[in-house]
């Protein structure tokens, strides 16, 4: 299989003969892994349920890990799910490479549309599946809101959405979201929404695909899934406590898929996952960090607040070159959108002259990081 190499190893041969400014503190705003402490009592659950290492976990999961996550979308979303519409993951990453690999083994001319820009786990599991890929480009020009055409479209099996949207921060409503599950009735193919994002929102909650296959009258959730971490939410990327929900003829064949993998969470980290899921005032405080950030950041940058996510997608002139010259002049590394981004069949990289800024740490190291960004810039 040819990968492609990861976006932070392009960064890395991109500035490894650069020394940068030693005048300023250096800052990495390129990942998107909160840089704040797992909360104390999410620690102690893990720490006090260390015993239960001596036992193997089950593949489906702990029933207090699956009624957390239960509770978490009914309480979220308004959404109740029965126990086969859900199943627990070891984090989010696992299931976007392997879940295209078990839907699409037995497709003829297997075919895959996601947003691009894109997490690259999604292109690595198209390569991973022999499929076609089809990009729904996230552009200036539409909002960074994926066109619908429905000649491709009709040609998939399985399309992947992001919203709200790494890197570009956009998020689609509520009727937005009901016409892509339409389109996964019309013509029959897998509608997966990436939803890692949806807890970090700056002012009103944003959507789930499941409340808008509710909303259009898809009640059975056919055709239609999510996923969700607590890695962003929780600030526990280490947990690797994620889940994928919706329809239950789908995840019944799965979660037999998954028994051969060996993907099962370990037993003291289903118990931390579990309490960390039922808590929300945790989730409340980093919410709110993150608005300040942004609030920084439009102060700074001038740049409008958007619905959700910790990210900024800022264009500038030369991206490479910006990013080169910020890393050697200020000590600031950001990651270039066209790392993040594919040509499509007519050249055109929708990631281009864009970089992407992770404000995941305190309020005040990113205040110093956009200022140096300002600078920059002027």
């Amino acid at each position: 299989m040819n990968f492609e190499p990861y976006p932070f190893e392009k960064l890395n041969n991109l500035l490894e003969n650069i020394t940068p400014n030693k005048n300023y503190e250096p800052s990495a705003l390129t990942i998107g892994e909160p840089q704040f402490e797992t909360p104390d009592f999410i620690q102690k659950a893990l720490c006090q349920n260390s015993s239960q290492l001596r036992k193997y976990p089950k593949t489906a999961g702990e029933e207090n890990l699956r009624a957390a996550q239960r509770k978490f979308v009914k309480t979220r979303f308004s959404v109740t799910l029965s126990d086969e519409q859900i199943i627990p993951t070891f984090g989010t990453r696992e299931v976007l490479f392997n879940f295209p690999q078990f839907f699409l083994f037995d497709k003829k001319e297997p075919t895959i549309a996601f947003t691009n820009p894109f997490y690259q786990i999604y292109e690595g599991a198209a390569i991973a599946s022999r499929a076609k890929t089809i990009y729904l480009n996230l552009t200036k020009e539409n909002n960074f809101k994926p066109e619908i055409d429905e000649k491709k479209l009709s040609a998939c099996h399985l399309v992947i959405l992001n919203f709200p949207n790494n890197p570009t921060s956009s998020t689609l409503t509520l009727q937005e979201l009901g016409e892509w599950v339409k389109l996964a009735l019309k013509y029959n193919f897998v509608l997966l929404n990436d939803e890692c994002y949806s807890e970090i929102y700056t002012a009103k909650p944003v959507p789930s695909l499941l409340e808008a296959s509710l909303y259009v009258g898809n009640c059975a959730f056919k055709n239609v899934l999510v996923i969700n971490s607590i890695s962003k939410r929780s600030s526990a990327p280490g947990l690797r406590s994620g889940f994928i929900a919706g329809d239950e003829n789908i995840l019944k064949e799965y979660i037999n898929y998954r028994t051969y993998i060996g993907c099962a969470s370990p037993l003291p980290l289903q118990s931390a996952a579990a309490v960390a899921w039922s808590d929300e005032e945790h989730v409340e405080i980093a919410r709110a960090i993150y608005k300040k950030n942004f609030e920084a950041a439009k102060e700074i940058l001038g740049i409008e607040m958007p619905d959700a996510t910790f990210y900024i997608w800022l264009k500038v002139p030369d991206a490479l070159e910006f990013t080169k010259k910020l890393y050697r002049d200020y000590n600031v590394k950001v990651l270039p959108g066209e790392y993040l981004a594919r040509a499509d069949e007519n050249g055109f990289n929708p990631g281009k002259d864009f970089i992407r800024i992770a404000l995941v740490e305190d309020t005040q190291k990113t205040k110093s990081a956009l200022e140096r960004i300002k600078e920059c810039l002027s």
